[in-house]
């Protein structure tokens, strides 16, 4: 892992390695390859993202910016995800510490035979143990952080998910960040949360959930939109995904920018009126979509 790393994300980080060890007391790393003989086939998140004005959706149960998620929304998700002809892929959070996974790895099992479509563990993955657990409870793909991670942590991560069939979204949250991703990087992703050494202060996650779940301040403080800015220095013919901060009001701009998918997850899990209405306002903005791919529109902060 990288040494300068903020004190937000270090929490994070050492409380996902607290959890691997502890799932390695359980299911030994022999075990956990053994696992890969029964695992169910990869369905290519590459493949299905390829089209364009693709949804990413997620399910979470809590996550450290914004608190708890409304459950509701969090125990339909899966039903609407599948049924929506835009939600072409489902990212999981497995971390039970940080994101309320109860079901730690085995909640991706359950949301895949749930939707029956591509799966992200979109987790903090820091260790091959991981990249193999993914496989073996049906993870299509796995992400991978570079600002966590060297350029030889992810190119050996990478390596080995491929090997094992799966797909990466290698995120990146600055252009720096671009330089470090192998050629074998087919789909890069920007999120614009704030995770850098350089960006959020110890508490402000603290901060910025108080604000929303107290004050009723709707506005996500802890995103920064001008990210998106560095979509340009992608390499042609990557699969472009833009994370954080995409909302129904914003995310026909975000296309238009020239990304492949948004994914989006606080979103639809916090939206009041329920996931389904929240998923289709946002099928509703890219069906009347009529922006052209070579106007780069300014982003200004929406509701989260």
């Amino acid at each position: 892992m990288k040494k300068t790393i903020s004190t937000t994300l270090q929490k994070i980080l050492n409380d996902t390695e607290e959890e691997i060890a502890h799932e390695k007391s359980l299911q030994s790393p022999k075990r956990i390859r053994k696992m890969l003989n029964d695992a169910p086939p990869v369905n290519s998140f590459l493949k299905a993202l390829t089209g364009g004005n693709a949804i990413i959706a997620e399910i979470k149960n809590c996550s450290p910016s914004q608190g708890a998620m409304r459950y509701q929304n969090v125990d339909e998700a899966p039903l609407e995800y599948k049924k929506s002809h835009f939600v072409k892929a489902v990212s999981v959070l497995t971390n039970r510490s940080n994101f309320g996974a109860k079901k730690g790895a085995k909640t991706l099992l359950d949301i895949r035979a749930r939707v029956c479509k591509p799966i992200l563990r979109k987790d903090f993955i820091l260790e091959e143990y991981q990249v193999y657990q993914a496989r073996a409870y049906g993870a299509d793909a796995i992400l991978l952080m570079a600002n966590i991670l060297e350029k030889e942590e992810i190119q050996n991560l990478s390596d080995l998910a491929f090997d094992l069939g799966m797909d990466v979204l290698f995120e990146t949250h600055d252009p720096e960040e671009l330089d470090q991703l192998p050629e074998s990087a087919a789909v890069i992703g920007i999120n614009c949360r704030n995770f850098d050494s350089n960006g959020l202060q110890p508490n402000s996650f603290k901060v910025a959930k108080f604000f929303r779940q107290w004050l009723g301040v709707q506005r996500d403080n802890s995103v920064n939109l001008s990210r998106f800015d560095y979509l340009r220095n992608i390499k042609s013919g990557a699969i472009k995904v833009a994370e954080s901060g995409v909302t129904s009001k914003n995310c026909a701009q975000v296309f238009s920018m020239g990304f492949d998918a948004i994914l989006v997850g606080t979103s639809l899990l916090m939206d009041k009126r329920g996931i389904g209405p929240a998923l289709r306002e946002f099928e509703s903005a890219i069906r009347n979509n009529n922006a052209k791919p070579s106007v780069i529109p300014r982003l200004e902060p929406a509701a989260a």
